[in-house]
């Protein structure tokens, strides 16, 4: 069964497991120590019974999993991924039941210095490289090189999220995404969105608004 457009909020949770956990129980026993009268002491015996282990939490991707350490509002949403899909984001969009221009795509570009930026514009749109560079101080721009993104942000393409990469990048975000509600951008999976506030979003990875994107 194919699993289009579902949504839901954060859990994170194991199932429980059954684990042995001590309970003190007070018993009675008699000592003849005591003769001088009839006495008896407690004494203090461990009884294991069945009990529930604490939920174990566990990160789904990086971005998630630092929008839940930070306990940052946000909503996830997941689809089923086509592989020949042309274009992830719209793919994403089409499957979501979502307005294109509320769905951003992150890109990686390079400065002539070497220089990695992380651009987030609408997936209807492309990134303005030069517009990219102004706002990053650079005199030029270009698209970086796959592998490279790869390693630096440790996702895949398709998958590349914002948040929660392994390198912290400059990052700037195309100023259309402050007049929604909220925005979605990739979760760090291919068929996995999170949606939240592009406030939220420039907050936690200290990004700047700027016009970089272009139709």
């Amino acid at each position: 069964m194919s699993k289009v457009g579902t949504e839901r909020s954060w859990s994170g949770y194991e199932p429980a497991q059954p684990l042995y956990t001590g309970i003190l129980w007070l018993l009675p026993k008699s000592h003849q120590c005591c003769r001088w009268r009839e006495s008896r002491h407690v004494h203090f015996t461990w009884l294991k019974v069945a009990g529930s282990r604490k939920p174990k939490e566990r990160c789904m991707t990086p971005a998630l999993d630092l929008l839940k350490k930070l306990r940052a509002e946000h909503r996830i949403h997941s689809y089923e991924h086509d592989p020949k899909a042309a274009s992830y984001g719209l793919e994403a969009a089409e499957k979501l039941g979502l307005e294109p221009a509320r769905v951003f795509k992150t890109l990686l570009a390079s400065t002539e210095k070497g220089e990695l930026l992380v651009a987030v514009v609408p997936v209807v749109g492309t990134l303005d490289l030069k517009a990219l560079a102004q706002a990053a101080g650079a005199k030029k721009t270009e698209m970086a090189d796959p592998a490279a993104a790869q390693r630096s942000t440790g996702y895949l393409l398709g998958g590349i999220s914002p948040l929660g990469q392994k390198k912290r990048l400059r990052t700037f975000i195309d100023d259309t995404a402050q007049g929604f509600e909220s925005i979605y951008v990739s979760a760090g999976r291919r068929g996995l969105e999170v949606e939240l506030s592009a406030a939220v979003l420039a907050e936690h990875t200290q990004a700047r608004f700027a016009p970089i994107g272009r139709e």
